[in-house]
């Protein structure tokens, strides 16, 4: 077996950039479509063999501790069925076609973003201007990955196909195939002034804003597409989507439950056995309530039409109001005399058993759920 460093005509400690400068010089005088000579595609096929051996790290330090195998691999000079294979169909699948050389122009990745939002917002919806930090079209080259002025040219070696062909032994005979050319990458072509902004990428990372209409009604872990406003892609691609996972914060007043808001009202006991009017603060303005005499600690007060806007809809849900009667525990003198003789008049009964409950809390959860 010929040694992969003399068939390029390199040093044993050359450089990656002096191995492909060599493989291309020897290419460009081997390739079958320059020099059809049975010699020259012998010696191509040894070559590109050697190119790719040594072009690769790991195959290259497994070749230099001894492990290479002959051009073909296996036994006899022939690769294991699974290559024969491979190289069989993979030439039958090309039925002649000749294949295209690959866009450098790729669509963009999709980015996510998280957004935190209050309660008050959901019920409206809200307007926000979004930082994104992603990947953006280049200013400096628009897209095109070159410097200014410049282009990319025509791979001298693939002569812009992309692909290279090579004709290898297996079982079956002489199999000519077609694989992505090693110095261009499959492109066609290359880039000798790569542009010095994006290093050749045709994009660039940067912070950018993007303006979103959050609507009415979503809530925690909704995501919200917004297509074409996701990453740029490699070679001024089309942009990927952006997705926007809303978290809506904890409240310390009001809690939701479906399209209703729920909160708790904390009433006195004279207001509780009297009655009262008062103005609460909801979470779009102030809203009259009434109590009625005799309201009791679990009862809930409804106000129609101040929840939150369905995400899919109109009609907006309900305020729903806990009534919770607070017992005074500190009582002068004079207090203490008029609640002793409220109960002589009233003859309430003593404190007994009565059906059973979860407790002033379960009992409002449920009031809540059952309306």
């Amino acid at each position: 077996m010929a040694d992969h460093y003399e068939v390029l005509g390199v040093s044993r400690d050359a450089s990656p950039e002096e191995i492909k400068k060599a493989y291309r010089r020897l290419a460009r005088e081997l390739h079958p479509d320059v020099n059809p000579g049975a010699e020259a595609e012998e010696r191509f096929k040894l070559v590109t063999h050697a190119y790719d051996v040594l072009s690769d790290p790991e195959q290259r330090r497994r070749y230099d501790m001894g492990g290479d195998q002959p051009f073909g691999g296996g036994a006899g000079g022939f690769g294991g069925f699974g290559d024969i294979f491979e190289t069989f169909f993979g030439a039958a699948a090309g039925g002649g076609r000749s294949a295209r050389p690959r866009s450098r122009r790729e669509r963009g990745q999709d980015a996510l973003v998280r957004v935190t939002m209050e309660l008050r917002d959901v019920v409206f919806g809200v307007h926000r201007d979004i930082e994104v930090d992603t990947a953006v079209l280049c200013d400096t080259c628009q897209g095109s990955c070159c410097q200014p002025g410049t282009s990319p040219v025509t791979c001298d070696i693939c002569q812009g196909t992309g692909h290279v062909r090579q004709t290898v032994r297996s079982l079956l005979g002489n199999v000519v195939t077609t694989q992505p050319c090693n110095v261009c990458q499959g492109y066609g072509t290359t880039i000798p002034y790569p542009c010095a902004t994006c290093q050749g990428q045709g994009r660039v990372r940067a912070r950018r804003t993007v303006s979103v209409d959050i609507p009415a009604g979503v809530e925690t872990g909704l995501r919200l597409q917004l297509p074409g406003s996701g990453e740029v892609g490699p070679g001024g691609g089309p942009n990927g989507d952006l997705y926007i996972e809303v978290s809506v914060a904890h409240d310390d007043v009001f809690s939701r439950e479906g399209d209703d808001i729920l909160a708790t009202l904390e009433v006195s006991m004279p207001d509780a056995i009297l009655g009262a009017d008062t103005t609460i603060q909801s979470l779009d303005g102030p809203v009259d309530l009434e109590i009625r005499p005799g309201v009791q600690s679990g009862d809930v007060l409804t106000i129609k039409g101040r929840g939150i806007t369905p995400l899919r809809g109109s009609q907006r849900g309900d305020l729903r109001v806990g009534v919770h009667v607070v017992t005074p525990t500190r009582l002068d003198a004079k207090e203490r005399a008029l609640i002793e003789d409220f109960k002589k008049r009233t003859k309430a009964p003593g404190p007994q058993l009565a059906q059973f409950h979860q407790g002033l809390f379960a009992k409002l959860r449920d009031r809540f759920r059952n309306g």
